[in-house]
């Protein structure tokens, strides 16, 4: 397998998980395992478009899904595997789960890396120790030396998708309704989320060709097609996806294809479909 150079800015063009970097450099992590503190940046990846979706508790808390199985294919590990690093990270305290019953995804609290009390001291940090003898001793029973804090911590990640990258995932979000995508199917966040980042890296891709169906056709082409992309048709596709996904052995090559083909094969579907219906129902009503 070969792979091209990076020239200029254009590792800026992907979208990333965002990992802290306090979680491998401070040594109150230390006992954390890789795996998990890798589950919790993409956990953490999530929380952003859950406060976007206002999925908030009557406290004002955010919380997000994650379904086990969605772990799994992130991770390429076994169900054993994923509910163990969940297990680690709630036990750890960086996350927390609620059950919703009824056979709906548990709610998952994603919490601060940092702990209370130094959150707690963010609010004071231009004062001396003396000034802060108001803070309660349940806080924190001392004023900590934070020079292990790098400043590099502060940064704006946001920096990480280029402008054309921001513009092209709003355009997503409103022309897909997306937002009414993930309420309409709870149970398929995973899946959407996927279809959701393919579409974004293929309007902002700078390959001349893209690969669809073992054809490389212009990317100019297959931009255009996904333009035309709305909510019926992902919901059409995450449908095929949801039947066939035990047949499917290139799930990302699979939904390219449905993706580009959709606004051609959709409305024949819902036709078979709705055809389907209406001889089932003539079936029961002359056998009724």
């Amino acid at each position: 397998m070969q792979f091209d150079y990076f020239y200029n800015e254009e590792s800026q063009s992907y979208a990333f998980y965002r990992t802290p970097k306090l979680l491998f450099t401070d040594e109150r992590f230390r006992t954390l395992s890789r795996d998990a503190r890798f589950l919790y940046g993409i956990l953490l990846d999530r929380v952003e478009l859950s406060a976007r979706n206002n999925w908030k508790d009557d406290a004002g808390r955010v919380y997000i899904y994650m379904t086990i199985t969605g772990i799994e294919e992130s991770f390429g590990v076994c169900h054993q595997k994923a509910c163990k690093l969940m297990d680690e990270l709630e036990d750890f305290g960086l996350i927390e789960r609620k059950k919703q019953g009824l056979g709906k995804p548990a709610m998952i609290y994603v919490k601060k890396f940092i702990p209370v009390c130094e959150s707690y001291l963010q609010k004071y940090e231009n004062h001396t120790p003396r000034s802060m003898k108001n803070i309660p001793a349940e806080v924190c029973d001392s004023y900590p030396n934070k020079t292990y804090i790098n400043n590099t911590e502060n940064n704006n990640t946001d920096l990480i998708l280029s402008d054309e990258m921001r513009k092209e995932r709003e355009y997503l979000e409103k022309q897909l309704s997306f937002d009414s995508l993930i309420l309409d199917n709870p149970g398929d966040i995973d899946s959407l989320e996927a279809i959701f980042d393919l579409i974004l890296d293929v309007l902002c891709t700078t390959k001349e060709k893209i690969l669809i169906e073992g054809d490389y056709k212009p990317a100019i082409v297959v931009k255009s097609q996904f333009r035309k992309l709305t909510s019926e048709h992902i919901e059409y596709v995450l449908d095929c996806l949801n039947q066939c996904a035990s047949r499917v052995r290139n799930t990302k090559q699979y939904m390219l294809a449905a993706l580009y083909n959709a606004p051609f094969t959709m409305h024949g579907y819902i036709r078979n479909l709705v055809n389907y219906n209406e001889s089932i129902g003539k079936h029961h009503k002359e056998n009724s």
